[in-house]
């Protein structure tokens, strides 16, 4: 395995771009425009779904969607391994080829991930009981939809990893304003099955001209002839990081979709997943921002622990945690006067939002801050061992408080709480 970004210091061989800004401005526009464009794209989602599905049939949808994110976060933490991999010799001057078919290896691994999901899904819910060979070829599509996630990020780090985020990041403004679209107009009268097929579609056009771009970076592999061996290779060789991080991102997954099986089993399905599904989804939709900022701090966090500008990294990684808390004030204040609009607008009669809700928003967009700085820093320098032992450690806590929460007969309110107070215990003692 090549050298951690975090270990390049003490070899003395990279020097910090003088007069180099903390962060980039127009990585940063560009960046909030496509995080942006994810919670818009997220709540028209729920906004169109809630009008064109029943409500049994949109909270099976959520389920289905978990599913995705599960696949979409049990990343093993590959994609980590390759940006550090990449990372070091790009801040040297060069290129890895082995690097570069790695790169492409983990990312093709991704892609089959959710094709081989998609393709379960389709036959698990055709075997059931009254579904039709329409609504699992539906079901299919929309898990292979949200489980490319996977495979796109993984580009995303790769991306910045060799310095093209601006091209990546333009790449996914467009295909999300053209995903948004033809969302939209399914309200007109467009089929479901047509919107998942064309978003498909999309996803396919935009792996295709992001790996041509990172290949001419030499941050992806030219062709194929190799690359098998080189996922093999990557394993092998690496496999005490990836038992690490393989740890914090299996943990992750269960921090995040765990309440999406527990609820429907435990309050069944209807109104009760709806409302989770809203609550995280903007609770999500707030982390994607927070994760936008926190990219946004990569190259310079990285660059200045490499030239050991301890000082640079205090105050890029500070900078970053000052800009999260400007769109989670935002967030809560919007919560606090404009929520009960809201909430009626996105779901109209599908289900209401306790008002409750809104205080366990606020707390998650507060924890979600501290978590996704501090997890971003050690996750893109290498130190996969506190990854792993502080997601080991939250995924712990949280299973102790749905047990509380279980046997002291909580409603769904009282359920909630729950996850933002043992996620913050887990995490931060």
């Amino acid at each position: 395995m090549h050298a951690p970004v975090g270990t390049l210091a003490n070899n003395g061989q990279i020097a910090e771009a003088p007069r180099q800004r903390l962060i980039s401005i127009p990585f940063l526009l560009l960046r909030f425009a496509t995080a942006g464009g994810a919670i818009v794209m997220a709540l028209i989602q729920t906004f169109v779904f809630a009008r064109i599905l029943t409500p049994e049939r949109f909270s099976i949808f959520i389920v289905v969607a978990a599913v995705g994110y599960m696949l979409w976060l049990a990343d093993l933490g590959l994609g980590s391994i390759v940006f550090v991999n990449l990372r070091g010799p790009f801040l040297a001057g060069g290129r890895s080829e082995q690097a570069a078919r790695e790169a492409t290896s983990v990312v093709l691994f991704y892609a089959i991930l959710a094709l081989a999901a998609a393709s379960i899904c389709f036959i698990v819910t055709l075997a059931l009981p009254s579904t039709t060979l329409a609504g699992a070829f539906e079901m299919a599509l929309f898990l292979l939809y949200i489980a490319l996630n996977l495979a796109w990020s993984s580009l995303r780090n790769i991306s910045i990893a060799v310095e093209l985020f601006l091209f990546y990041e333009r790449l996914d403004l467009v295909r999300r304003i053209l995903v948004i679209a033809i969302m939209l107009a399914m309200l007109g009268g467009l089929p479901l099955v047509a919107f998942l097929v064309g978003a498909n579609m999309l996803w396919s056009v935009a792996f295709a001209v992001a790996a041509a771009k990172l290949a001419q970076r030499g941050a992806l592999a030219p062709h194929l002839r190799g690359v098998p061996r080189a996922f093999v290779s990557f394993v092998i060789s690496n496999r005490p990081s990836l038992t690490r991080s393989a740890t914090g991102a299996l943990s992750g997954v269960f921090i995040v979709t765990f309440p999406y099986y527990v609820v429907p089993v435990w309050f069944g399905l209807g109104a009760a997943p709806i409302i989770l599904e809203v609550t995280f989804r903007i609770f999500r939709g707030s982390s994607v921002i927070f994760a936008a900022i926190c990219d946004l701090a990569v190259p310079g966090q990285t660059r200045a622990l490499a030239a050991r500008n301890v000082d640079r990294l205090v105050r890029t990684t500070i900078l970053a945690m000052g800009l999260c808390c400007v769109p989670a004030a935002i967030a809560g204040a919007l919560l606090l006067f404009a929520g009960k609009p809201l909430f009626a607008f996105l779901l109209r009669s599908a289900a209401t939002i306790p008002p409750a809700i809104t205080p366990i928003l606020i707390v998650l967009l507060a924890a979600g801050i501290l978590q996704i700085v501090a997890e971003a820093l050690l996750q893109f320098t290498g130190f996969f061992r506190s990854l792993a032992y502080n997601g080991a450690a939250v995924a712990a806590a949280m299973t102790i408080g749905t047990v509380f929460a279980i046997a002291a007969g909580f409603d769904l309110v009282g359920f909630l709480p729950s996850i933002p107070r043992f996620m913050r215990r887990g995490r931060w003692l």
